[in-house]
């Protein structure tokens, strides 16, 4: 311990040497006064038993353009360079002698202890980045490494880094010395690493959540092309990696990445001009990345308006209220930035307001501030006389110049101060030595003393907020979601807009008002931060060939498929109940609709069955009333009661196409129709083969004269009914009908209609029925010109032409449709048939019994034979014979009208 103290004193007494010879008057080393107040180091100052480095970046100087060798043919620091105020930064420097002073009248904090700082400017450029901790270490504003020209040894700890490269810079010098750092910038896992970065500690929240936050509130307005300006460092590159993976998962795509030089110098030699090419994009929504330091050497970038409105997303270390000129807020007039959220400081806003040049005479650093923030016209030459506004307040300064609400940077120093003052507290109580030379007692303290105590000092700050420095321990973030606002008269102002705290329970964790955000002049509404228009309900989303997901093109979904959301990527089809609407954006439930009884169309149909029904009865009784006379006797009668029966059961068939289709209406509608069609057929092909048989079987000896029978007519009747009964009983056990809906046919219905089937049966059963169609109307029309009275074949003949027009017409009609237009195609191929024999057959013979009766006498037929017989007589002579003989035959047999009478 002793040889210790001795090394202690023998450093002392040679550093305190070193530095009187230097400061001599001689020729060499003779002062000078430095011709700019930035070059002055430290600022201010503020004498205490310990003393504390502060590091601030206060005001920016110019960077030289030069390069290589050229930059160590000048002496540094002696030239006069332009320097721009950062004036926000200034309240950093408040919140220091604020806390100091705070912690100088606590008499439970460092008692019979005084606290002091000097506070130097850190440049944010390679040139003068070391030279502010050589300023420090050496003290007296001399650049003497390895020895102090301070009085005492009594520096404890370095607060400074507003950025990462700052902070890594500063470290590579302070660790050699074992000095405590602490710095107040960004947090960056980078200088977590313990090994490179033994002696440094981070007092900010942790950003690990940040990028969640920005892309919740880029969804949040459904914007999906963004573009994102990050600092070219590494701390850049982890949130722009972090950005990527969550956009990914949201849907959000990325236009282009700008990153932009930490270092001013590499800006100014690549000669890039950020600003124009970012402007120009058609990108609308930008996310900044970086703290203001970095950030501020956009100001290179000459754009003095920007013509194109932009969205900003500004992050939680970049100000976005900060600028150089006070007329250039509109720039970014509505703007978003995420806060760090803090509690306020009692006392930090009173003492800002009572923060006066005549209140610290001594602070040239306030003198100069003062200056420039009022913008005074003329600088005093003289140090003693009184500066522009003395009265003034800083609450009266705008927003780019001074914020009365204790930020996040400030926050952070503030508890900086307050966490050295903490250390050095238990680190007292734990142990002390002091030392003595000459009459003066001084106190023994080493700075790397205090890192036991630091890396262990927790406590809670007057805001009632719990502050650590252990980086295990550290808190998630916090962010205010602030709208930045450029008012018409210059003014400006941050409106809290929302909150985003990343550890909240889901629904709290994330809020914002959008109807509180303003967006520009001349629009209210939300800005359009999309690569491609949304496609609406009913399309679909077609990915352009080489561009990202979120350029795409939209297209109509298919034929009865719908999409009901926005942006859809697929459409789906509607289920079999339900059909898509014109729009292709809904599905509603089909109408269930079949040939009702109810509607006009079948309640025609209807009438008209049971009125062709009703006239073929009528038909029917006339012919029963008038049964004996020659008219109706001929051409046998019991065969036209049967086709008269048949017709009316074919009217009244077509009614069981009528209504909602059942299991027994499907089985009944083809067999009924098709067995009494057979019927009716069967009937008109037996009046014509016995009329053509009977002409045929009128020679003596001939063998067809013993089919001339009433049984045979009824067995040709009954043979080619008992085929048709046949097929449709096959057709009834193998594949009979059945009900079932029919959901494609007609879009918007669903059509309850009878499935056949079995198709080859249904056209086997209207072949047949062809068939027979066919042979009656070929045989009708071989016998259409024989001599009689009341040949009917000529009517036969027509009603079958009728007849096979209409259903030859069916099959095709009957193809081309679908659903209840089907059913209507057969009821009227039904009703048209049926009507064409009825009105060709029996029509004309109803006419002579009912308006006719004279020519419906067996006198009258007798007269008309005798007639005919002489004109056959004379007209073929080498025939009479066999003409009389016929006329003979006839009249012996009672035939007066027919070949076959009943």
């Amino acid at each position: 311990m002793l040889l210790q103290i001795h090394k202690s004193i023998y450093q002392l007494f040679s550093s305190f040497f070193i530095c009187m010879l230097l400061l001599l008057p001689d020729s060499d080393h003779r002062t000078e006064n430095l011709p700019c107040f930035h070059q002055i180091n430290p600022m201010v100052s503020q004498d205490g038993n310990l003393v504390i480095g502060i590091f601030l970046s206060l005001f920016s100087v110019e960077v030289n353009r030069v390069t290589g060798a050229e930059q160590f043919e000048s002496v540094p620091n002696k030239a006069c360079k332009t320097y721009q105020w950062l004036h926000k930064n200034y309240q950093q420097a408040l919140a220091v002698v604020f806390a100091i002073e705070q912690i100088n009248r606590d008499p439970n904090l460092l008692p019979n202890m005084s606290l002091g700082f000097h506070l130097y400017n850190t440049y944010h450029s390679d040139e003068r980045t070391l030279e502010s901790s050589l300023l420090w270490l050496s003290g007296h504003g001399q650049l003497i490494p390895n020895y102090s020209c301070r009085d005492q040894d009594n520096t404890v700890a370095v607060i400074g880094g507003v950025t990462s490269a700052l902070s890594v810079q500063m470290a590579t010098l302070l660790d050699l010395y074992k000095f405590p750092q602490i710095t107040y910038g960004p947090f960056d896992s980078i200088l977590s690493d313990k090994v490179k970065f033994p002696f440094l500690y981070q007092m900010s929240p942790k950003d690990s959540s940040l990028h969640q936050g920005v892309v919740r509130l880029i969804v949040y307005f459904e914007w999906n092309w963004i573009a994102l300006i990050i600092t070219d460092d590494m701390r850049g590159e982890e949130f722009l990696w972090k950005m990527r993976e969550e956009m990914a998962k949201n849907g959000v795509c990325m236009s282009f990445t700008e990153k932009i030089p930490v270092s001013e110098r590499k800006l100014m030699e690549s000669h890039e001009n950020f600003m124009p090419r970012i402007m120009s994009s058609s990108t609308k929504v930008i996310v900044i990345h970086g703290d203001t330091d970095s950030l501020m050497i956009l100001r290179y970038s000459q754009v003095p308006f920007f013509v194109t409105r932009k969205v900003w997303i500004a992050t939680s270390h970049w100000d976005i209220t900060m600028r150089p000129i006070y007329r250039q807020g509109h720039n970014f007039h509505g703007a978003l930035t995420f806060s760090y959220l803090t509690s306020e400081i009692p006392g930090f806003k009173t003492f800002l307001k009572t923060v006066t040049p005549s209140k610290y005479p001594d602070d040239i650093l306030l003198r100069e501030f003062w200056f420039s923030a009022f913008r005074c016209s003329d600088q005093p030459e003289n140090p003693e006389q009184e500066i522009c506004s003395p009265n003034a307040s800083l609450e009266t300064l705008p927003l780019c110049c001074f914020d009365m609400t204790m930020y996040g940077l400030s926050y952070t120093i503030y508890n900086s101060v307050y966490a050295v003052a903490w250390a050095l507290q238990e680190m007292f109580m734990r142990n002390s030595e002091k030392i003595s030379i000459g009459d003066e007692e001084y106190l023994l303290l080493h700075s790397w003393q205090l890192h036991s105590s630091l890396k262990n000092t927790q406590f809670n700050n007057s805001g009632g907020d719990q502050v650590f420095l252990d980086e295990n321990r550290l808190s998630e973030a916090h962010y205010a979601i602030m709208n930045y606002v450029f008012f018409p008269n210059e003014t400006d102002a941050l409106v809290k807009v929302g909150h985003f705290a990343p550890k909240a329970p889901l629904g709290q964790d994330f809020s914002i008002c959008k109807d509180a955000i303003v967006w520009d002049w001349w629009n209210s509404k939300i800005p359009c931060g999309v690569c491609s228009n949304s496609c609406g309900p009913g399309f679909l989303k077609s990915p352009l060939e080489g561009e990202a997901p979120c350029c795409f093109d939209c297209s109509l979904c298919p034929e009865g498929e719908i999409s009901s959301h926005i942006d859809a990527e697929y459409c789906t089809k509607c289920p079999e109940t339900e059909y898509p609407n014109k729009q292709r954006d809904r599905c509603f439930p089909k109408v269930v609709t079949f040939l009702n009884v109810k509607e006009p169309l079948g309640m025609t149909l209807a009438f008209m069955a049971v009125s062709f029904s009703l006239l073929t009865a009528l038909v029917l009784g006339v012919f029963m009333k008038f049964q004996d006379t020659p008219i109706v006797k001929a051409n046998n009668r019991t065969l036209s009661y049967t086709l008269l029966i048949s017709l009316i059961l074919c009217f009244l068939c077509s009614l069981l196409f009528i209504g909602h289709p059942t299991t027994t209406t499907c089985l009944l509608r083809q067999t009924v129709f098709a067995i009494v069609f057979t019927v009716a057929i069967s009937s008109i092909l037996a009046k014509t083969i016995i009329v053509v048989m009977a002409f045929k079987g009128i020679k003596p000896g001939s063998r067809i004269r013993m089919f001339i029978q009433p049984k045979v007519s009824n067995y040709v009747v009954l043979i080619c009914s008992g085929i048709q009964m046949t097929f449709c009983g096959i057709w009834l056990g193998t594949y009979p009908p059945f009900p079932e809906a029919d959901t494609q046919s007609q879009s918007g219905h669903i059509i309850i209609k009878c499935n056949e089937g079995s198709d080859i049966a249904f056209y086997c059963v209207l072949g047949y029925m062809g068939f027979l169609a066919l042979g009656s109307f070929t045989v009708a029309f071989l016998a259409r010109n024989l001599p009689d009275t009341f040949n009917e074949a000529k009517f036969i003949t027509f009603s079958m032409l009728v007849f096979c027009s209409v259903w030859a017409s069916f099959l095709p009609t009957y193809q081309s449709t679908k659903g209840k237009a089907m059913v209507v195609v057969e009821i009227f191929s039904i009703l048209a048939s049926s009507a064409g024999l009825l009105g060709c057959i029996f029509i004309p013979k109803c006419y002579v019994i009912l308006l006719m009766p004279d020519s419906n006498t067996q006198e009258k037929i007798k007269n008309k034979q005798d007639f005919r017989g002489k004109t056959f007589s004379a007209t073929q002579p080498s025939t009479s014979n066999f003409g009389n003989n016929r006329l003979k035959g006839l009249t012996q047999k009672k035939v007066l009208a027919s070949p076959i009478s009943d």
